[in-house]
């Protein structure tokens, strides 16, 4: 058995393939190493535990679903922006069966901090990429936005229905881009 890992994406790219064809629950040191064809010790160079392993591979998955399409116009339209997403969440329901509902929740539930905050991070950085689209969205009403209602606190209300459909596994972003089209054209 080999003693070094190519690399830690490679570990991380068989972690993923491991949830795809097993589920969540088959991501741990050992079936990681026998899949990589690697010592366990391997592993543990890139990873010092499980949870940091598990931590990373949810960071990954995320990253993988929701990576910067090819064309960056996506950004810069509310409408295609919101389509964009919900085509990336249908896409992450189908290579990762029950990930969203059953991982990704379950670490607001348990007490798993690394993966709790690398799922923060990367949902803030969606929330945050919310708002830079809505910012620059020249379609949008001057008037849309106030001191009361901003472009920050619309960004968490397109989140939150996000994470709704979800849950729901509803990939249909038809009623999120009326509320669009209704609040902010």
């Amino acid at each position: 058995m080999n003693t070094v890992v190519t690399s830690k994406e490679e570990i991380l790219k068989t972690s993923r393939e491991l949830i795809q064809a097993q589920g969540w629950s088959a991501v741990s040191i050992r079936a990681v190493a026998a899949a990589c064809g690697v010592s366990v010790g391997s592993i543990y160079n890139y990873f010092d535990s499980k949870a940091a392993l598990v931590g990373a591979t949810v960071e990954s998955v995320w990253c993988e679903i929701f990576h910067c399409p090819e064309d960056g116009a996506v950004f810069q339209d509310t409408q295609a922006c919101v389509i964009w997403m919900y085509g990336r969440m249908k896409y992450g329901c189908k290579q990762y069966p029950g990930f969203f509902t059953l991982h990704s929740l379950g670490f607001m539930r348990e007490d798993k901090s690394d993966g709790k905050r690398r799922m923060q991070q990367t949902w803030q950085h969606i929330l945050e990429g919310l708002c830079a689209v809505l910012k620059r969205d020249t379609k949008i009403r001057p008037d849309a936005f106030n001191e009361q209602f901003t472009a920050e606190k619309f960004a968490g209300v397109l989140f939150s229905l996000m994470l709704s459909a979800l849950l729901r596994q509803d990939y249909d972003p038809s009623a999120v881009l009326e509320i669009v089209r209704r609040t902010l054209y």
